[in-house]
């Protein structure tokens, strides 16, 4: 694959979604060379990524998110790394938070959900995923799915004593009381994130819903995933890899 089939992709695969949050939530941070045959995925850019990467053979490292510019100093040594490697990186935020194959939607998809009801949008602000099983579940066997899944320990609060039916998911950041309300609006019992402060959880027990954190990076990578084998089938030639992240959080 080329850089230019590799847009071409992506441009057919995100179509509206890819310049509905603007033009600074997509992009590469660094090309290196024209052609690439092996994809190396995962959520973040690091040091560590780009290395574990290299390891592997990876000639293009696509990711969720950009080494950010309130990293100081990380973008830096990211592209010096890359150029030493003579790797290519490009990133997706927001239209992949979004789209219907994306974070929210790839979650769901792996903890095993029957029907989605509602796909995450952004609409002035973000909103949750909604989905349902058609047979409710205890609320142990969700928390266990997650984190066989995302092979991490979550953090888990249950405020009432009903099975889970009805859940409401946004992937990383979805730390708001917002998010709850909204989630409470539509009739779910749980909501699930990968971020939280005191006021999420306070909000969640006064409300009596369900609340789960896993980590930022684990609640996304699976969209990440799914990206990567939409791009593969795009190309069959093009070999693609997860690259191995630490849980930091």
């Amino acid at each position: 694959m080329n850089i230019k089939q590799f847009n071409e992709h992506i441009t057919s695969l995100f179509g509206e979604h890819l310049h509905k949050y603007g033009d600074d939530e997509y992009g590469f941070t660094y090309i290196s060379k024209d052609e690439f045959h092996k994809i190396g995925y995962t959520t973040n850019l690091t040091l560590e990524t780009i290395e574990e990467a290299y390891r592997n053979g990876v000639d293009m490292i696509v990711t969720h998110h950009a080494p950010w510019s309130f990293l100081f100093g990380m973008e830096e040594a990211c592209i010096e790394k890359l150029k030493q490697y003579e790797m290519n990186h490009f990133w997706i935020h927001l239209p992949l938070d979004f789209v219907k194959f994306g974070t929210c939607t790839s979650l769901f998809n792996e903890i095993g959900i029957d029907t989605i009801l509602e796909y995450s949008t952004y609409e002035e602000e973000e909103l949750p995923g909604i989905g349902e099983y058609k047979e409710a579940i205890p609320f142990s066997n969700l928390v266990g799915k997650l984190e066989e899944k995302m092979e991490e320990k979550v953090k888990s609060w249950r405020n009432h004593d009903k099975p889970v039916k009805r859940i409401a998911i946004l992937t990383g950041a979805g730390n708001n009381t917002n998010l709850i309300e909204r989630a409470l609006e539509k009739g779910c019992d749980t909501y699930i994130t990968g971020e939280k402060t005191l006021y999420t959880v306070q909000h969640a027990k006064f409300k009596g819903i369900n609340l789960i954190v896993g980590s930022h990076t684990f609640t996304e990578v699976f969209g990440v995933e799914s990206l990567a084998h939409k791009l593969q089938d795009r190309d069959p030639a093009i070999e693609i890899i997860r690259v191995y992240e630490e849980h930091l959080e």
